[in-house]
C-alpha cells in the first residue's frame, strides 16, 4: 500500500509539473491598438533602468510621457514640459512629433512646433534631462523653415553614424539632413543642409541593419479620421545620406518607395513609425500610429513586429495585426 501510494504521488508531482510547463510556454497575446486613445507620431527609448519610455505628439498637453515594462502595456507618467516651461517660440504652436535618444549621458529630445497650415513659421527645438521621465529643460529653437531654408521644417530624425551626429527633417517638402554640433544641441558650425528624398514624404526615420540604412517615411493624409490614407514606405542605401531606391533601384528622390505598411478593413492612416526596437529574444518591433475604424476618433497606438526578408524589412500582409505574440522581455533586466 505504502508503494501504491509513493507512486501515486509521484504521478501528481509529475503531473503538475508539467502543467507548469505547458503554463510557462503558454504564449501571450497583446490586441491593437495597445493604447485606444490617441497618442500620435510616437518615439521609443529603452532606458537605463530598463524601462521602455514613449513620447508622442501633444494630443495630451504639453507632449505625454508613458512608461512600460513590456512594450504592451503603458502608463502615462507625466509630460515632457509644464505650463511654465512649454517652449513659445511659436505663439499658439502645438508641440509635434518628438524624437527621443540619449546622448553625452543625457536624455535629448527634439520637437517640433507648428500651426496647423504654419508651413514657413514652424520650426524644431531641443530640450534635456538627466532621467527619461524628466523633468526636461527646454533649450529653444534650433531653426525655423525660413532660417534653414526648408518649408514645413518639423518631423525631426537623430542619428549618431562613424562618430558624428546627425539631424533629418521634412514634411511634403523634401527630407533634408545637416550635422549636427558633438553634444546634438547645436548644428555644427558651417554646415549645410542635404536633401535625400522627395517630396512625397515626412516622418522620416532611418534605421542601420548590416550593410544598408533603411529609410522610413509615411505618405498621403494623416489626420482624415478613416479616411486618411497615411501609408508607411521604405527605402534603402548603402550609405546614409543616399541614394535611397526602392527594390527596383528607382530613387526615393524622385518619390519612389516601397509599401511596408498600409491601412485594412479595421484600421486607416497607419503612419508616423517610431525607432525600431529589439526585445530580448532579438526580434524587432515598431510603433505608429492609426484610426481605429471601429471606434472612430484619435490616432491609437499601434505594435508590430518587423522581420527581415531579402535584405528588406516587413509586416505581415503589409497591414496591421489585430492579435500577436507579446514581445519578450527579461523582466530581471528591469532595475527597479
Amino acid at each position: 500500500m505504502e508503494k501504491i501510494i509513493i507512486g501515486i504521488l509521484l504521478l501528481l508531482t509529475v503531473g503538475c509539473s508539467l502543467s507548469g510547463e505547458k503554463k510557462e510556454k503558454e504564449v501571450r497575446k497583446y490586441r491593437n491598438p495597445i493604447l485606444a486613445y490617441s497618442v500620435p507620431d510616437p518615439t521609443v527609448i529603452k532606458a537605463e533602468d530598463g524601462m521602455f519610455y514613449l513620447y508622442a505628439t501633444e494630443d495630451i498637453r504639453n507632449m505625454p510621457v508613458f512608461y512600460s515594462r513590456d512594450m504592451v502595456e503603458w502608463t502615462l507618467c507625466g509630460s515632457v514640459f509644464a505650463e511654465n516651461s512649454r517652449p513659445d517660440f511659436e505663439p499658439g504652436g502645438g508641440l509635434w512629433a518628438p524624437d527621443i535618444n540619449f546622448i553625452g549621458g543625457r536624455y535629448v529630445l527634439y520637437y517640433s512646433m507648428s500651426k496647423w497650415g504654419g508651413v514657413e513659421s514652424c520650426g524644431i527645438g531641443v530640450a534635456i534631462a538627466d532621467k527619461p521621465a524628466g523633468p526636461f529643460q527646454d533649450l529653444g529653437i534650433l531653426f525655423r523653415s525660413s532660417t534653414i531654408g526648408v518649408t514645413n521644417s518639423i518631423d525631426p530624425f537623430y542619428i549618431h553614424d562613424q562618430g558624428k551626429n546627425y539631424l533629418f527633417w521634412g514634411s511634403f517638402h523634401g527630407i533634408f539632413g545637416i550635422e549636427l554640433s558633438e553634444d546634438g544641441l547645436s548644428l555644427k558650425e558651417g554646415a549645410e543642409k542635404k536633401q535625400i528624398a522627395g517630396t512625397a514624404f515626412e516622418a522620416t526615420y532611418i534605421h542601420k541593419k548590416g550593410k544598408y540604412y533603411y529609410f522610413f517615411g509615411s505618405i498621403g493624409t494623416c489626420c482624415e479620421g478613416v479616411n486618411s490614407t497615411y501609408t508607411t514606405v521604405v527605402g534603402r542605401a548603402e550609405n546614409l545620406w543616399g541614394p535611397y531606391t526602392d527594390k527596383s533601384g528607382r530613387l526615393l528622390l524622385e518619390n519612389y518607395f516601397e509599401v511596408f505598411l498600409h491601412g485594412n478593413d479595421v484600421f486607416a492612416g497607419t503612419g508616423h513609425n517610431s525607432e525600431i526596437v529589439t526585445d530580448d529574444a532579438g526580434k524587432d518591433w515598431i510603433f505608429y500610429h492609426a484610426f481605429d475604424r471601429r471606434k472612430p476618433g484619435g490616432r491609437v497606438l499601434m505594435l508590430d513586429r518587423v522581420e527581415w526578408e531579402k535584405g528588406w524589412p516587413s509586416v505581415r500582409k503589409e497591414e496591421p495585426a489585430l492579435e500577436a505574440e507579446v514581445p519578450f522581455i527579461e523582466m530581471k533586466t528591469v532595475k527597479e
